[in-house]
């Protein structure tokens, strides 16, 4: 972390918002939210509280930056893979990378928003929310650029939107009962979408 310059000692910590991110999902995967605050990320950077506070101006900009940060590692597509050409298979990758993150953060779907009830609320809330924004886009995307997908399927009353939003509400439910299974979903998609 250190090295002699001319004499001197220079600290070398490169830091950035992204490591300092990076730092709080490490946190939040070893000790949950809790460890989670301002003392205890610039602790774990090895650089001064004032430090963070270059990036973060409070607990709950960092709290919300934290959620933010954790949904889009959870649900991000690898580098080369190519977008999903049908639903099916966008649905089974989603209900994967919720099963992955379950695992790679302990209770941080039922937890996270245990987190908004006091301070930081407002931009907890709108960091997850934001979040949640991007992931129905993505769906409504999929939905919008299956080329399977029968022409009678959607109508005025029924719009592919409006099958994006039931399906993101259903993969919110399966995430708050750590139900991981695709299949009834994908099931349920193929008798409604593929005649």
């Amino acid at each position: 972390l250190f090295s002699m310059r001319g004499g001197d000692v220079v600290n070398t910590v490169v830091t950035s918002r992204e490591q300092i991110l990076q730092v709080c999902r490490e946190l939040i995967q070893q000790q949950g939210w809790s460890a989670v605050s301002i003392r205890s990320v610039a602790g774990a950077c090895g650089i001064s509280v004032g430090s963070i506070y270059n990036y973060f101006q409070d607990k709950s900009q960092l709290v919300g930056a934290t959620v933010e940060s954790v949904w889009l590692d959870i649900f991000r597509i690898p580098p080369g893979q190519t977008p999903f050409d049908n639903i099916l298979d966008c649905v089974g990758w989603m209900f994967a990378c919720m099963e992955e993150g379950s695992r790679r953060y302990p209770n941080f779907f039922s937890m996270h928003s245990m987190a908004f009830l006091g301070e930081g609320k407002a931009e907890g809330q709108k960091r997850m929310a934001q979040s949640w924004a991007h992931m129905h886009q993505g769906i409504a995307a999929v939905l919008a650029s299956d080329q399977k997908i029968s022409p009678d399927a959607f109508a005025e009353g029924f719009t592919r939107e409006d099958l994006a939003q039931i399906l993101f509400s259903l993969l919110l439910s399966a995430l708050m009962r750590h139900d991981y299974d695709p299949v009834p979903i994908q099931t349920m998609l193929r008798r409604l979408l593929y005649k």
